[in-house]
């Protein structure tokens, strides 16, 4: 950049040269500044530059002026030169020399500086306060291009008539035109008067510039200087003298600090004469009326900035900030208003700000900083947040860094850039212009803070919006005869306002208001014109006047609508609204609970919905029944009025939890529509208590017949509009994650997250995970948001997380990382553990890495390798939409803690908690939720068991319907009963009931009869109480305690005790018993003989041979012992077998083949011969779609592990064999006919024809069924040693009871103790081996290890588990390597450990 100044006979010495903007075809650059370092732009000098700038491609003008600051200030400007550098980096041919250069050779290497451009800008002209036109800024055009001319605007700034609109304080002005740039800021100084910007003046400028074209916005603003600066300005009118051409720019608005919305600065768009004429003739008797067009052309950007919480944060500085959009900046804009706060800027405070400005596209980056100014102007920004309603987006800046000159790096100003993950969109807003006018009758007036809420058709509204921004305006509007106009950014409900409601929310003084009318003007959607909705209201708005009600809704009456034509007229239509909605009158009977401490002194308020919208929150101020309202068994009658909302569905109720006693039992709430005289009953039957229940003082309730979808599905209520307006929403919601959830699309994935424990491991920014299968299949961003009450994940801390995500196949990476983009945000990933119910696995993560800017690689997200991982089979999941229908009887509903464990054929699940989830088992509701059940199908019964705790222990169950997601099964359990201790004849909390599957009854209901045969042994008979479990093919009984024996004594030497249990469903075939005593009474110690059960309704009794003692001090000092069925024995295993072969074919066109196939069975015992499964003319088989069945027999070869598959020519000619024919085979399943275990191999694969019998397919085992009857062959007494390691570090052992249960493929052990007598278990570091004999449970699946939590140190680190059967000599081993602690991680005290081999 070459600089030469002319030759004039006068001292220069400009300090500071501005290269303001360059202008090119794709833009403009930033203010580029030459600095004058020595004796720069000296006479006939010639100065080169060199500066970086953006990109703008051809330039059409530059702009060049000077500060005008030093002593000799005049400066002749003779001519600019322009040359764009181009860098080319050019590779270096050297690469074969293995000689290290230096970097200084390197770089002169790589950078070759080419002139691509040059541009030459002749001025030949004063820059000089003093000389020529006395201007200091000046617009060149190249050389040689005489496309565009200089233009000159005539500028007429209109100041308003409004009291103090006048300023004293300096103004300047950019006016911008259609892709011709812009002015730059002038200064507007010489006006036509002496004394510019007075009240009601009109002041005349000359602004001289590079021709604009059509003009499209200007931005005005003054720097707030001088004694009254605030300023009301009516309208700039620019005229184009080149074109003859008259610009109107509507304004009528404050730029002061203190008034509207306290900026100084406005953009302002033109607008057609035709506006600006009728405003003018209807100058003093309406409002202005153009703001409305103003906004909706301009963006509001609400700017909220958070100091940082730490010392010596906060600034008494200036602050500014420019907004960088893809088109335009908004210029530097100070932020002295703060909507919130008094003080700006203080320590942990976040300050709000409104920037307006016209089309600077989409939102780049920000520039914020300060003056420097003050007595503490050392400033911690930790982040902004601009949100643009009209645009519906909100992005955030993070900073987290200090603009201070003797802090960081010293910098004042910082340029930051929206951190992506934290911003969110939503539907945009539209600017509506409300008036609002105030009667002329004696106190109509009000300082009160009146807000309203728009709502359209179906019930869609907006949210509730506070029309003042603050108390001086409340104490300014609203007066007496008074006309009130707002411009507000609200959402869009549509090309219809059904009604609005408005009100004010009491307090002050001079609360009460006569409203007269409200009116909402929008424009209409191309923009050529607006719509103007009367709402008539004539009432007070009083707590002391009329029905005493400080809330309205109001209907429109008529409709005013200006359509500019083409001819540049207006058309005016008015009309009156057709079938307008009507105002209902609404009985609300409030009926309290007739128990203990029921009414409340609380204040109450209510909110009803329905299909056409709502009430919005009403206070129940006036019962007309009782004076003391709201007393036990009581009914209080209130009176609302509101409009038509249709049927209604549901309400809102809440307390304020004020006065001395809050708490409330709320049993219903009966509302009548007086209008309609529908009747419509909201049960409750809850507490609303911040001690009591689930301590909520709010409850939604829905109607008694309502079947829409509550949010009870996943606890996840969304809502259209900050009102929650709209159950439609819901519905959806629900029914789209089951519908997911049933074509497999969305499934769940159970997240733990472990943070580090080194200092500032923790972090309190989003957390997110993606899942990657193969060929970039991947889960959407899955937020792992904390749950309310926590705020960050926190040192040590253990997080758990149950997330919908796309189902990916076979996972092959994970992401992990967060939305932090400040330097402090750093987090410590110390562990990862992610669990995939619907496959059965469990992916553990070691990681032990920083996710920090400012730690280790800098990077806050990793992609984690699924090799990386350990891998743990957990057993897999199907996912089932349970329904839980309680039943409508008064009282029916519970907040107690419900238990679920359901029966297949195929084994049973633990036992699950339904969760409560807020407003779920309620009388006559029906509850949905997604849960993942073991594989166990086909279902057989289910066990419901309620720990009756709570304030409300007793439960009416109707009945549970289980739908099965995969393949849309239906099973159906009822009861139809209490359960509860009180209100069931038996007083029973636990349930049994039978699965019905299409119509049938899965189980048959049976009485059994025990007898418990005692040994003639010395001392064989026992005081204490026994108890025992039968387990048989349809599950097991529960447990059954051994109380009332046909002997009044019971258990005595050499007795028989026969006990009945009627009401049971029958187990089928049983195959062992559990027993056990609780050790209590003189003589504890039990030698039992035997056990005989009879099935009444098999009519079978079944031996249970036992010959040993359950007593501490005798035999093995087991207290609990497993009978195998002597029924079983007599099943010997025969050598020879026959195997049931069942082959499916893929259903697609080329699946089906002629020819033969043969199978080899490969089992534990040995390999079996060949099966020819033989294809005939007579007989086709493996046809397309078809299941073919084959018998065969065989020596037997145990459990099968494989199967080898070939396919052969029928003639068993080598010429047969062609090369391109296949057989698609889908499935095998293979049946062993003894024991009817079941062998599923899952195929899909092609089989070619092969003469050779040495090319086959090989396929292993997928899912083994194991029958019954092979089950109770294996129920052999078995002991298993027990080895638990404790951890080594501090603190490590425990002094609480520890227990443990071992799960295998045959059943569990269930819960038993690990003691010994006298010894001091469980020491840090320490070994201890434990035997427990329980019947063989074949392989070992899992373990869970427990302690109750008792002694001076309960808390323990497991460090493995380890357990032999001595049968086999197998040994399984359980690592854990966690903490049994309430004060540590998670918080458990029970862990689930699985074997790694």
């Amino acid at each position: 950049m070459r600089l030469m100044a002319g030759w004039r006979w006068r001292s220069t010495q400009v300090r500071l040269c501005l290269l303001r903007n360059i202008y090119g075809e794709t833009g403009k650059t930033e203010l580029i500044i030459l600095e004058n370092r020595s004796n720069n732009f000296e006479r006939g000098a010639t100065d080169i530059f060199k500066r970086e700038a953006a990109d703008v491609g051809k330039i059409y003008k530059i702009r060049i002026g000077h500060d005008g600051k030093g002593i000799g200030d005049g400066w002749f400007l003779e001519s600019v030169t322009l040359k764009r550098l181009a860098t080319n980096t050019k590779e270096s041919d050297k690469k074969k020399k293995k000689k290290k250069k230096s970097e200084e050779e390197e770089e002169e290497e790589t950078k070759v500086e080419e002139v691509m451009d040059v541009y030459t800008f002749v001025a030949h002209r004063w820059l000089a306060k003093d000389e020529g036109d006395k201007e200091l800024v000046v617009e060149l055009v190249p050389d040689g291009e005489s496309a565009l001319e200089e233009n000159t605007y005539e500028v007429h700034v209109l100041t308003g008539n409004v009291w103090g609109a006048g300023t004293d304080a300096n103004v300047f002005l950019s006016i911008y035109g259609v892709g011709r740039g812009d002015t730059g800021e002038r200064q507007l100084k010489r006006s036509n008067n002496l004394n510019k910007f007075e009240k009601g003046q009109v002041d005349v400028f000359t602004i001289k510039a590079i021709d604009l074209g059509e003009l499209k916005k200007l931005r005005i603003r003054h720097d707030n200087s001088g004694a009254s600066p605030s300023w009301f300005l009516e309208r700039v009118e620019i005229v184009d003298l080149k074109e003859s051409t008259t610009y109107y720019f509507p304004c009528q608005r404050w730029l002061a600090v203190e008034e509207d919305d306290g900026q100084i600065v406005r953009e302002l768009v033109p607008v057609d004469e035709a506006f600006v004429k009728k405003d003018s003739e209807n100058d003093g008797q309406s409002l202005a009326t153009l703001g409305l067009e103003q906004k909706a052309k301009s963006t509001t950007y609400t700017v909220k900035v958070k100091t940082g919480d730490k010392k010596n944060a906060g600034t008494d500085a200036n602050v500014f900030i420019t907004l960088y959009g893809s088109k335009d900046d908004t210029g530097i804009v100070s932020l002295k208003a703060s909507k919130i706060n008094k003080n700006k800027f203080e320590r942990g405070k976040v300050d709000e700000f409104t920037v307006e400005s016209v089309d600077i596209g989409d939102l780049k980056k920000i520039k914020i900083g300060h003056d420097n100014k003050g007595n503490s102007t050392g400033w911690f920004l930790e982040w902004v947040e601009i949100d643009a309603p009209s645009l519906g987006r909100c992005l955030k800046f993070p900073c987290g860094r200090w603009l201070d000159k003797s802090e960081d790096d010293g910098a004042i100003e910082r340029i930051i850039f929206p951190a992506e993950l934290q911003t969110t969109e939503y539907i945009p807003f539209v600017p509506y212009e409300i008036t609002v006018y105030t009667s002329d009758i004696f106190g109509a007036g009000t300082d009160a803070d009146v807000f309203i809420v728009l709502y359209g058709s179906d019930g869609i509204c907006t949210q509730q919006k506070s029309l003042c921004l603050n108390k001086r305006e409340q104490r300014m509007y609203f007066e007496r005869n008074s006309v009130n106009q707002f411009i507000v950014e609200l959402e869009d409900v549509g090309d219809i306002i059904e009604k609005i409601r408005i009100g004010h929310k009491g307090g002050g003084l001079n609360s009460g208001w006569h409203l007269d009318r409200v009116t909402i003007r929008r424009l209409l959607p191309n923009g050529k014109g607006s719509e103007t909705v009367t709402f008539p209201c004539e009432r007070w708005l009083a707590k002391s006047e009329d029905d005493g009600e400080i809330v309205r809704e109001l209907v429109p009456s008529d409709i005013f609508t200006e359509k500019l034509m083409k001819d540049g007229t207006l058309k005016q239509i008015e009309e009156e609204v057709e079938d307008p909605l009507e105002v209902h009158t609404y009985k609300i009977s409030v009926f309290t609970g007739d128990i203990y401490g029921a009414g409340t002194d609380a204040n109450v308020f209510l909110n009803i919905y329905g299909d056409l919208g709502d009430t919005g929150e009403r206070k129940l101020s006036k019962s007309e029944t009782n004076f003391n309202k709201f007393e036990r068994g009581q009914e209080d009658t209130f009176t609302i009025q509101a409009v038509d909302l249709g049927i209604l569905y549901k309400i809102k109720i809440r307390h304020d939890n004020s006065m001395f006693s809050p708490d409330w039992f709320l049993e219903k709430v009966e509302i009548l529509d007086e209008t309609t005289e529908e009747s419509f009953v909201f049960l409750c039957e809850r507490w609303l208590s911040k001690k009591k229940e689930d301590k909520k003082i709010e409850r939604t309730l829905y109607e008694q017949s309502y079947d829409g979808e509550r949010n009870s599905l996943d606890g996840s209520s969304v809502s259209l509009s900050s009102q929650d307006s709209n159950a439609n929403v819901k519905e959806t919601k629900k029914s789209s994650l089951v519908k997911a959830a049933e074509k497999g699309s969305l499934i769940p994935y159970h997240i733990t997250v472990t943070t580090g424990t080194e200092y500032d491991s923790s972090t309190d920014s989003r957390v997110y995970i993606i899942i990657m299968g193969p060929q970039k299949v991947q889960t959407e961003r899955l937020w792992l948001d904390l749950p309310e009450g926590k705020d960050e994940f926190a040192d040590g801390s253990v997080e758990k997380f149950s997330v919908w995500g796309l189902d990916v196949g076979e996972i092959k990476k994970v992401e992990v990382g967060h939305d932090g983009a400040t330097p402090e945000s750093c987090w410590l990933v110390e562990e990862l553990t992610i669990v995939v119910p619907t496959k059965g696995v469990m992916y553990n993560f070691v990681c032990k890495c920083w996710l920090a800017r400012d730690k280790g690689d800098g990077l806050t997200s990793r992609i984690l390798n699924i090799l990386d991982a350990d891998c743990v089979n957990v057993g897999l999941k199907i996912l089932y939409e349970v329904t839980v229908v309680t039943g409508d009887i008064e009282s029916g509903g519970t907040d107690a803690s419900i238990f679920m464990t359901v029966f297949g054929s195929n084994g049973n699940t633990e036992e699950m908690q339904l969760e409560k989830n807020g407003d779920r088992f309620e009388r006559g509701q029906e509850d949905s939720f997604i849960m993942e059940i073991a594989d166990i199908a086909p279902l057989r019964k289910m066990r419901i068991r309620m720990d009756g705790k709570g304030t409300r222990p007793h439960w009416f169950l109707e009945r549970i319907i289980l739908k099965n997601l995969s393949n849309q099964e239906v099973a159906t359990f009822t009861y139809g009963e209490w359960l509860s201790k009180l209100k069931n004849a038996k007083g029973s909390l636990v349930c049994e009931m039978p699965a019905v599957i299409n119509d049938e009854q899965m189980m048959e209901d049976t009485t059994y009869t025990l007898q418990v045969k005692t040994s003639d042994v010395g001392g064989a008979g026992t005081d204490a109480n026994v108890s025992l479990i039968l387990f048989g093919e349809n599950g097991d009984s529960g447990t059954l305690a051994l109380k009332e024996s046909n002997k009044s004594n019971k258990f005595e030497r050499n007795q028989m005790d026969e006990f009945n249990f009627s009401d049971m469903l029958s187990l089928g075939d049983l195959c062992k018993v559990r027993i056990w005593h609780d050790n209590k009474g003189i003589a504890p110690g039990w030698h039992l003989e035997y056990i005989d059960v009879k099935d009444s309704a098999m009519d079978k009794t079944f031996r249970f041979q036992c010959d040993r003692w359950l007593a501490k001090g005798e035999d093995d000092g087991q207290l609990i012992r497993e009978l195998a069925c002597a029924n079983n024995d007599i099943l010997e295993l025969k050598e020879r077998t026959a195997y049931e072969i069942v082959t499916v074919t893929s259903d697609r066109e080329d699946a089906e083949t002629k020819e033969n196939i043969w199978i080899i069975l490969e089992g534990k015992l040995g390999r079996s011969k060949e099966f020819l499964m033989e294809n005939s003319s007579k007989k086709r088989r493996f046809e397309r779609g078809a299941t073919d069945t084959f018998q065969f027999s065989s020596k037997n070869v145990g459990e099968i592990a494989a199967i080898c598959v070939g396919h052969c020519p029928k003639d068993g000619k080598k010429s047969s064999a062609k090369a391109d024919v296949f057989w698609h085979v889908q499935e095998i399943v293979i049946t062993e006919m003894e024991l009817c275990n079941k062998y599923f191999f899952r195929c899909n694969v092609k089989i070619p024809l092969r003469y050779k019998r040495r090319d086959y397919k090989v396929f292993e085992c997928a899912k083994v069924t194991e029958s019954f009857a092979s089950k109770a062959r294996s129920l052999v007494p078995v002991k298993y040693e027990t080895i638990v390691v404790t951890g080594f570090e501090k603190g490590a052992g425990t002094d609480a009871n520890v227990f443990i249960t071992i799960f295998g493929l045959n059943g569990d052990s269930g819960k038993r103790a690990l003691k010994q007598k006298f010894r001091n278990l469980f020491e840090r570091g320490k070994t201890n081996r434990f035997y427990l004999e329980t019947l063989d449970m074949g392989e070992l699946k899992k373990v869970r290890i427990e302690h109750d939590n008792s002694g001076l140190a309960p808390g323990w680190l497991v460090e493995r588990v380890e357990i032999t059967n001595s049968a086999t000599g197998v040994t399984t081993i359980f690592p854990c390597g966690k903490w049994l602690d309430e004060n540590r991680g998670d918080g458990l005290i029970w862990r689930e450990l699985f074997p790694r081999y």
